[in-house]
């Protein structure tokens, strides 16, 4: 059930029956040979599957998160930290006010925890309201499927490249991508992470069969789905 797909007579009536509701977060950033859209479209995308069945709500995705890391690779949209901890503030504002009381956020971009920090804060403003945070791709089950398959996976190589991340006509290396220094990364500028990292993958396979692709995606669908259901306050 999409918003994108309901009106605010539906959306009133739903809230009176069900106070749930999911909201995407992503980001627009290098990920190699793969969509610079690529954690928008997997949050967006898992979090429309896991509520699908339960006739939760998903609002739109936010596209937008924090990537200062990748500036440097033409493409990459980046928000400041200030800027992009009161846009999730408004939303979820806008969200309270509209009757919804059991918030889960699905995230695709692990830069975007920061907003963990605004969200306990902005829990102890709205008493009786819960919020849950969704790395989707490294909680529990899902991260235990990604290392069952090939542990070396990681930001924008085979882990990251579904049917629908790819781009048509673009074709991926070969071998694997050495690992990187990630003390060194950790050190430098976005100029400084781009001439480390090259065409952008952090280590591993650049592509897997799709018949791995689909059974991690169907874990990380039903874990995602789990923490709609379960576990509430």
């Amino acid at each position: 059930m999409r918003i994108a797909d309901m009106n605010w007579m539906q959306v009133e009536a739903q809230v009176r029956a069900d106070d749930r509701c999911v909201l995407p977060i992503g980001s627009v950033e290098q990920h190699a040979y793969l969509s610079l859209c690529v954690d928008k479209i997997l949050a967006e995308r898992v979090a429309t599957e896991a509520a699908e069945p339960l006739g939760i709500p998903v609002f739109p995705v936010v596209p937008y998160g924090l990537a200062s890391s990748f500036r440097d690779y033409p493409g990459t949209v980046s928000v400041r930290l200030s800027t992009y901890l009161a846009l999730i503030e408004d939303i979820l504002d806008s969200l309270h006010r509209g009757g919804f009381r059991r918030i889960v956020i699905v995230n695709g971009h692990g830069g975007n925890t920061p907003v963990t920090a605004l969200i306990s804060e902005w829990l102890d403003a709205h008493p009786g309201t819960r919020v849950k945070f969704h790395d989707w791709w490294r909680a529990p089950r899902t991260w235990a499927k990604v290392m069952e398959i090939d542990p070396a996976a990681s930001h924008a190589s085979w882990m990251e490249n579904f049917p629908w991340t790819r781009l048509p006509g673009v074709s991926m290396p070969d071998d694997p991508k050495p690992r990187i220094d990630f003390d060194l990364l950790a050190q430098g500028s976005a100029a400084d992470k781009r001439a480390l990292l090259g065409d952008g993958n952090f280590h591993g396979l650049y592509q897997r069969p799709d018949e791995d692709m689909h059974a991690l995606w169907a874990v990380a669908v039903e874990e995602t789905r789990a923490l709609l259901t379960d576990a509430w306050l």
